[in-house]
């Protein structure tokens, strides 16, 4: 075979099926045109390779049949407009259809909290359940400050993001037994209510207050999604409303998931600010400002984006593509 005679006879074919193949939409000809130019191309491949296999032109007609193969059988979309769809409409979407949930875990939350460091401050005998009075001065003059600086800002920063976007992943998925994320929230709370009350008990709860503001408005509302997803799930598992009791949980359990994985971005954030601004050495107001900032920026990403995806018909699900076929059933 004259492998130039050859190539020179098929190149304009090889080249319209490279076009082709580039198409992001092809009209119903040039899908047939496709499908054509490939099944005539694979049988130029299979002639080079019996009777003249030059590895060169073996391999430019393998790659371009690839390429036309993958338009064909509809290639998923390339990464980045994978990541795009999520961030624009799938996790604001998600986000948005739990904000009730959010602002009533928020609620919840904080009145546990704040009822909780109330009770132990106005109960000094009850302060001795959670230490001694030196372990309580120390943890109020020295602990919860260092905490924040003792260690280097970027391994402080991986060690916080990772812990919690583990708590925050558990608390959705725990929300199939309706316990788990209420206890993971009602810990927290109380948490908080009782480190409130040991910093006021020696006079630092200003300092309190100005050491978990700048990271704390965006970490615990963080909290407060993952509990409301996870609350979503179980309330999904007991009312499924029109939908089957396994159609439902299969559509919102990956929503929700959409969520964990804007949260692990939305606690990245978190982390940046506890590790970088937290314990340094900026002014407390610039602190401050930027945690107000951070959060404002949250919300506004899911009041804008997730109202227009929702609006759009997003539900934070994957696309239909990706989705189960669901048979038609009797209402």
């Amino acid at each position: 075979m004259d492998l130039d005679a050859f190539q020179a006879l098929h190149e304009e074919r090889w080249q319209r099926l490279k076009a082709l193949s580039k198409r992001s939409r092809l009209s119903g000809a040039e899908a047939d045109e496709l499908a054509r130019l490939y099944q005539t191309t694979a049988s130029d491949l299979a002639r080079v390779r019996s009777s003249a296999p030059d590895p060169a032109l073996v391999s430019r007609l393998s790659v371009l049949l690839a390429s036309a193969r993958a338009t064909l059988s509809g290639a998923r979309p390339p990464l980045h407009r994978e990541a795009a769809r999520f961030m624009v409409l799938s996790m604001p979407a998600a986000l948005y259809r739990i904000r009730w949930w959010t602002v009533a875990v928020m609620a919840t939350f904080l009145i546990v909290s704040v009822a909780t460091g109330v009770h132990y401050a106005t109960h000094p005998d009850l302060m001795t359940n959670l230490g001694t009075y030196d372990e309580r001065q120390q943890y109020a003059e020295e602990a919860f400050a260092s905490y924040y600086s003792e260690h280097p800002s970027t391994s402080f920063f991986a060690q916080v993001w990772t812990n919690n976007a583990w708590v925050a992943a558990m608390s959705v998925a725990g929300g199939f037994t309706g316990v788990f994320t209420v206890y993971v929230q009602f810990q927290n709370a109380v948490g908080v209510g009782t480190a409130g009350a040991i910093m006021h008990e020696f006079g630092y709860l200003g300092e309190f207050f100005q050491l978990i503001t700048p990271h704390g408005l965006l970490e615990l509302t963080a909290v407060w999604v993952a509990g409301a997803a996870g609350l979503r799930i179980f309330w999904t598992m007991l009312v499924p409303g029109p939908r089957t009791r396994m159609r439902a949980l299969a559509e919102e359990g990956r929503a929700m998931f959409g969520v964990v994985l804007g949260l692990v971005l939305v606690l990245l954030v978190s982390g940046l600010v506890e590790g970088y601004v937290t314990g340094s050495a900026l002014p407390w107001g610039l602190k401050i400002a930027i945690g107000v900032a951070v959060l404002a920026g949250f919300w506004t990403m899911v009041l804008t984006l997730g109202r227009r995806a929702v609006a759009m018909g997003e539900t934070g699900d994957v696309s239909a593509d990706l989705r189960e076929d669901a048979a038609p059933v009797a209402a």
